[in-house]
Formats: structure tokens, C-alpha cells, sequence
């Protein structure tokens, strides 16, 4: 095995552990928290999720079992029903951020309004439509027999080998597909998002405004007392242009080498390096790894219901269940 293959199999063992335990985490999450499951937003992270662990459970160990044997992983009626589950898992993930994305504007842009406007209703719907859209281009795939072992990506997915007598209906295939999921969730996210960043930087620059009036009329404030109110507004402007550059650039980065190798492996004769697909590939695999911490474990909910978890796997109380206690011994 040569030295790049075998930094790409390290890469995707990283990759599927990380997915597996984080995803896990996740669901664990909501299933422990009731608050987590009366949100709107969970419904979404909670169909993320499942996406994200089945994606991590059959397509990334068939891929690391392609990269490391260098052979087909499984017999055809196996490795087409992989093929199907990776591009169905992999659409219904995209259209998912997509919704959240939508949500998260919602709530910043018309948070009076919110409630009315997106309630568990609206998001049964909006899940049943990311499904009927998934299902559609996997099952045309798979009635065509477009479903394969592609070497390129040492994957069981998309194959455009097995459309030899079918290769413009197969090109216009590929580029409806990916033109309906990843430019179009590209645009939603975009969209969206910046109008939550300029949301937030309005807001930001309103309370700027007052901090700096407060700090003019508190003539005896203390000069370091004065830097920490500057520096935190710093903080708080960089802290919303970071949030909207980690949700749009995460799906950038993971998802554009792949699918520009898959438009442009229709028009060009050559065949691509191996391990240029299969990189490709396992950034790709790498967005099921980075939506547990973008969507949901960073947040403070999340972080607080896994404090509360470990303190209870531990035999402990949680801090607010003490000082309540203690409130209580005093009291009486």
C-alpha cells in the first residue's frame, strides 16, 4: 500500500468514528432532553442525524474496504443497494441544512412572528418533500441501473461506467441532480445566512452604540473595566461572522471537489487519479463528521443536557439541582 493510500484510509477511519460517536451523541441528546424535541429546529437535526449515521454505518467502512483491498466491496445486488442508500442519505442530508438554514432565518429576521410561521406542521412537510426529492433521483438511478462499484471513488455509488449506452440521459442525470441539491442548497444557505449575519451586525452595532453612550457617562470607570467592554464588542462581531462562515464554508469545502470531479468526469476522456476521487469522496464523508459541532453540539443546550448526562452516568447532581438543594436547607 502506498503512502497515500494509506494516509486516505487513516483519513476515513478518523472520519467514521468521529461521525458514528458525534451523530450518537447527538441523538442521545434529544432523546434525553424534552425541550431539545419540542423545537421545531430538532426535528430537522434529528433527520440530519439519522442520515449522517447510516451514511457512516454502510457507504464510509465499504469505501475504506475499497481503499484498502483495492477490490469490490460486497456482491452487485449488495453494492447497488449501498449505491442507492449513499445517494439517497447524501441528498436528504444537503436538503436538511437546507431547512435549518431556513428555520434559523425565520427566527432572526421575524422572531415576533416565528411561532406562526414555523411550527411542527411546516416541518413535517418540509421533511416529507427533502424525502420525495431524495427518493426520486435514487430510485430513477436505481430502476436505470446507474447504481455501481465506481472506481474512482472506491465507493458504491453513482457509476457513470454502467450508462455506456445511455450517456447524455445519465450527463443530464447528473447535472439536474446536482444542480437541484448542491447549487441549490448552496444558494439557500447563502441567502439565508446573510441575512442572519446582517441581522445580527444591526443588532450588534445598536448595542455598540448604547455600551459606548454608557461608557462616555460612567466618567470614573475604570480603565480596564473599559477594555473589556471594547474588547468584548470585538468578540460579539466576530462571534456572528465566524458562526454564518462555519455553516457556509463547511458545506463549501466538503462538498465542491466532489461535485465538480462529477461534472467534469462527464466531458473529460482521462481518467482522474484514484486518489483524488477518493479524497474526494472522504471530504464529502467528512460533512456527516462536522454537523454534530456545527448544528448541535456546540450549542449551549446541547453542551448543557451532555453535562447533565455525564453528571448522572457519574451519580452526581448538577450544579442548579445542588444549589436548589441547598436553597431549599436554608430556607426552611
Amino acid at each position: 500500500m502506498h503512502t497515500a493510500e494509506l494516509a486516505l484510509s487513516l483519513l476515513l477511519v478518523v472520519i467514521i468514528v468521529v461521525s458514528l460517536l458525534s451523530n450518537v451523541l447527538v441523538l442521545i441528546c434529544f432523546l434525553y432532553n424534552a425541550e431539545i424535541r419540542k423545537q421545531v429546529p430538532g426535528l430537522f437535526i434529528l433527520n440530519l442525524t439519522f442520515c449522517n449515521l447510516l451514511l457512516s454505518a454502510s457507504s464510509m467502512p465499504l469505501t475504506l474496504f475499497g481503499v484498502l483491498s483495492n477490490a469490490h466491496p460486497g456482491g452487485h445486488i449488495f453494492c447497488q443497494v449501498v449505491g442507492f442508500l449513499d445517494t439517497f442519505l447524501t441528498t436528504n442530508s444537503m436538503l436538511s441544512m437546507a431547512a435549518l438554514s431556513i428555520d434559523r432565518w425565520v427566527a432572526v429576521v421575524f422572531p415576533l412572528s416565528y411561532h406562526s410561521r414555523i411550527r411542527h406542521r411546516d416541518a413535517v412537510i418540509a421533511l416529507a418533500y427533502t424525502w420525495v426529492h431524495s427518493l426520486s433521483f435514487s430510485v430513477v438511478a436505481a430502476c436505470l441501473s446507474w447504481v455501481g462499484y465506481h472506481q474512482l471513488y472506491a465507493s458504491c455509488t453513482l457509476c457513470n461506467g454502467r450508462a455506456v449506452n445511455a450517456k447524455t440521459q445519465f450527463a443530464i442525470y447528473t447535472v439536474v441532480q446536482h444542480s437541484l441539491t448542491f447549487l441549490l442548497v448552496s444558494v439557500v444557505l447563502c441567502v439565508t445566512y446573510l441575512k442572519v449575519l446582517k441581522v445580527a451586525r444591526f443588532h450588534c452595532k445598536r448595542i455598540d452604540v448604547i455600551t459606548m453612550q454608557t461608557l462616555v457617562l460612567l466618567v470614573d470607570i475604570h480603565p480596564s473595566v473599559r477594555q473589556r467592554c471594547l474588547e468584548e464588542q470585538k468578540r460579539r462581531r466576530q462571534r456572528a461572522t465566524r458562526k454564518i462562515s462555519t455553516f457556509i464554508g463547511t458545506f463549501v469545502i466538503c462538498f465542491t471537489p466532489y461535485v465538480i470531479t462529477r461534472i467534469v468526469e462527464l466531458f473529460v476522456k482521462e481518467p482522474f487519479n484514484p486518489n483524488w476521487g477518493v479524497l474526494c469522496k472522504s471530504l464529502a464523508y467528512s460533512k456527516a463528521a462536522c454537523d454534530p459541532f456545527v448544528y448541535s453540539l456546540l450549542r449551549h443546550q446541547y453542551r448543557k443536557t451532555c453535562s447533565d448526562i455525564i453528571n448522572r452516568l457519574l451519580k452526581r447532581s448538577s450544579p442548579n439541582g445542588s444549589g436548589h438543594h441547598m436553597y431549599c436547607i436554608f430556607r426552611v
